[in-house]
Order: structure tokens, then C-alpha cells, then sequence
């Protein structure tokens, strides 16, 4: 097997970052293809606790070598401070590289970014305000700077210069906001493209090496897919593709390498931020589940919100990722729970949809159709063997297999790596 994709499922925040770190210990190169730090991965491993924004999960295996890609946006605050702390923590850094084709975000995305929010008011996205949005716009209106052109100061001093002059003139026209100042962003980026410069290579010609001696690249995806901007709960998504087909284009490697695709769903579903989500709790139960699970964002801090599991969503995120099997995060949640919920469709002015819907306005007025299973209330959180799971949790995993028609090869028990059940090796 060559290439791995692993996907978020849902709304993001699935563990996929726990799955990435599992599975890393027998790749060769694992690369993070999307989004930027407003995506958090939480690992729990020998080295401690971390919450990795930028740097690939694989990090933690010394010989595994950790790319971020062409298709992530790069704070190099951030960056530079993340790599700062896993040094600080024994953690061995001289195998990561960052393409160098990946966008730079800037001072002014990161203000045009709260300025936005603000003027939206109670119609506001609630975006991390990391200054996502605008970098990936720059992208697109080919006004972005990439890592790239920080190794070339004579170059990068005359892109800034007529970028900024465009930004300023939106902060001072249209927000009333002061200019920010040339001279300290081209010196502090200067200053940043030193320190990254040991890190920035081709690494499309990296990942070819690899790939040509046949040994496993995983390619591990932020956010989820009900947050991709052509597919998600549109305009409450982010902005980059997290589906296994971003995972292409934002790591340089054909579409035709990826041999699987690993769908990661938590046993319920969360999000975080607006816009809708059919099976939302907004009781004791939904906020047992985030106590138990400490649904707090990784990057922001803010509660998630928690409801069942949408099987609706989760046929769809199937659908339009091709996923081969699924790695089933945060089982042992559900453990106290007398009863579990799925939701298998959605009731619409009388009606019932298996569909999802594209329009937020009807998937805002859609109620869940729930089918009820009983729980097992039993602690699961020490089982290394599907074998030994309680009847009714196979109960429920076989119900989401059928709904889902995809395998549960991977389930989570626990936060650790070795709280994990294999049920067939995927790499």
C-alpha cells in the first residue's frame, strides 16, 4: 500500500490526529494537505500532551519523515512556536519540511479576518479569526505569498509592497481601521524566512522518492468534510478542501496513488462554531457527552456542540469521499449511556429525507428520525480486542456499518495510543 488518506467524517474534531500518530509507526511520510491553525490535533503519547496546529501527527516517530503541504496556510509565529515546543520536549524535528508552495498568512489576514466577523454581527461565521478565510481568498485572487518567496527578500520586498498597498486601502476605506506598517511586516517575515528556511523544500519531489520505493505515505486531512467549501454546510464551512480529493491537490500526489481512504467518525457527532447540525443536543445528555469527552476546541477553547450520530451525513461524507473503511474515535464515551440514538434520516414538512441537503435554510428546519439501541454501560476504555466488546456495542458499530455500508476497522477507546481496537490492519 502507498498512499493512505485520513479524512475527518463529520464537522471536524473526529481524533484524527490520534489515528494519524497510531498509524504513522508504519509509514514513511505522513503530510498534513489542508487548512491552517485554526485546525487543532490533540496527541497523547510517551513525549506528553500536545495540541499540533500545523505540524504533521507522524512527528513523534523519529524516522517518519513530516511534510506540510502545498495546501496548508502557515503562520510562522505559530509555526516556529510549535516546533520550538516539541523540541522542548525531546521531540526530534529534523524530518519535517513544509512545500515550497504553501501561502504565508499575513498580518492583515489575520486583521482583515476579525474585522469581517465584527461587521457581520449576529450573522458572524464564527471563524477561529486565525485569518483562514482571507489567505485562501489571496490564493485564489493570486494576491498570496508563499514560503517560497521569503527566500528571495529582494523579491518578497516588491510583492508586499504592492499587496499591502491594496490591503491598506481596505483597512482604511472600508473599515475605518489604521495602515499597518511595511517596513515592520517585510523585516518580521524576513526574520521568520530564516528561521524556516532549513525546513522549506520541493517536497513533491520528496513524496515522488518515497512513493517510487512503494513505502506508505499517510495523508492526514483538518477539519472535516462536512466543512468543505464546495460540499459542507456552505457558508458555515472553511476554507480549504478536506476531503480525500484535497488531499491530492494540497500534497502534490495524484489522486491515482491513494490506495485507501479512512473516514474518521466520532461515536457522536460535535461542532463547533454556526450554522446547522440536525442532531444537536441542547440537554443534560449533550452536556455529559462534552463533559465526558471534554469537547472544548483544541484551537479555540470553545464548548463543541454534541448531539447523536448522523447517519445522514455520515452516507453523504461516504458518498463524495469514497472512503474504504472507517476508524471509529470515542466509543468509549457512550459508556454510561442507558440508550444511544442514531439519527437515519430527516423529517422535512412531512416528509422524510435520506439525502443531505445543500440549502442551510431547509437543513436548519430538518428534525432528526431517530432509531433508538440500548447502551452498554460498561467501561470499554481497557478493551484491546473487538472480541471482548459488550454485546451492545457491537450492536451499535454493526448499525453504523449497515447504515453506513463501509467496514469499522479502526475503533477508539481512549485517548491513548494504545487505548485503540484494530480490527483489520489498514496500513
Amino acid at each position: 500500500m502507498s498512499v493512505v488518506a485520513v479524512i475527518g467524517a463529520q464537522w471536524g474534531d473526529e481524533g484524527k490526529g490520534k489515528i494519524v500518530d497510531l498509524l504513522a509507526e508504519r509509514a514513511k511520510a505522513v503530510v498534513r494537505f489542508s487548512g491552517g491553525d485554526n485546525a487543532g490535533h490533540t496527541v497523547i503519547n510517551p513525549y506528553g500532551e500536545f495540541r499540533l496546529h500545523l505540524v504533521p501527527s507522524g512527528i513523534f516517530h523519529p524516522g517518519v519523515v513530516c511534510i506540510i503541504g502545498n495546501g496548508v496556510a502557515i503562520n510562522p509565529a505559530v509555526l516556529l512556536g510549535e516546533i520550538d515546543d516539541l523540541k522542548k520536549h525531546g521531540v526530534d524535528t529534523s524530518h519535517l519540511f513544509i512545500s515550497d508552495r504553501a501561502h504565508i498568512i499575513m498580518p492583515y489576514h489575520i486583521l482583515l479576518d476579525g474585522l469581517e466577523e465584527e461587521r457581520r454581527g449576529r450573522g458572524a461565521l464564527g471563524t477561529t479569526r486565525k485569518g483562514i478565510g482571507p489567505v485562501f481568498a489571496d490564493k485564489i485572487a493570486r494576491l498570496g505569498i508563499r514560503t517560497c518567496d521569503l527566500l528571495d527578500k529582494e523579491a518578497f520586498q516588491s510583492r508586499l509592497s504592492s499587496v499591502l498597498e491594496f490591503k491598506n486601502a481596505i483597512l482604511t476605506k472600508v473599515y475605518d481601521a489604521p495602515p499597518l506598517s511595511l517596513k515592520e511586516i517585510y523585516q518580521q517575515y524576513c526574520h521568520y524566512g530564516e528561521s524556516l528556511a532549513p525546513f522549506i523544500r520541493d517536497t513533491g519531489s520528496i513524496l515522488q522518492e518515497i512513493m517510487s520505493r512503494r513505502e506508505t505515505v499517510l495523508l492526514e486531512g483538518a477539519q472535516g468534510t462536512m466543512l468543505d467549501p464546495d460540499f459542507g454546510t456552505y457558508p458555515y464551512v472553511t476554507s480549504s478542501s478536506p476531503l480525500a480529493a484535497g488531499g491530492s491537490i494540497g500534497s502534490g500526489v495524484s489522486f491515482r496513488q491513494i490506495a485507501h481512504i479512512i473516514g474518521v467518525f466520532k461515536a457522536y457527532t460535535t461542532r463547533v462554531g454556526g450554522g446547522p447540525m440536525p442532531t444537536e443536543l441542547k440537554d443534560e445528555i449533550g452536556e455529559l457527552i462534552r463533559e465526558r469527552a471534554h469537547e472544548y476546541g483544541a484551537t479555540t477553547g470553545r464548548p463543541r456542540r454534541c448531539g447523536w450520530f448522523d447517519a445522514v451525513a455520515g452516507r453523504f461524507s461516504i458518498q463524495i469521499n469514497g472512503f474504504n473503511s472507517i476508524a471509529l474515535t470515542r466509543l468509549d464515551i457512550l459508556d454510561t449511556l442507558p440508550s444511544i440514538k442514531i439519527c437515519t434520516g430527516y423529517k422535512l414538512d412531512g416528509e422524510t429525507l435520506d439525502q443531505f441537503p445543500s440549502n442551510v435554510a431547509i437543513l436548519h428546519r430538518c428534525q432528526p428520525v431517530y432509531e433508538e439501541l440500548p447502551g452498554w454501560q460498561t467501561s470499554t476504555n481497557n478493551i484491546h480486542d473487538s472480541k471482548q466488546l459488550p454485546s451492545q456495542a457491537h450492536q451499535y458499530i454493526a448499525r453504523l456499518e449497515e447504515l453506513l455500508s463501509c467496514p469499522v476497522n479502526i475503533i477508539s477507546v481512549g485517548a491513548k495510543r494504545e487505548q485503540t481496537i484494530m480490527v483489520r490492519q489498514v496500513v
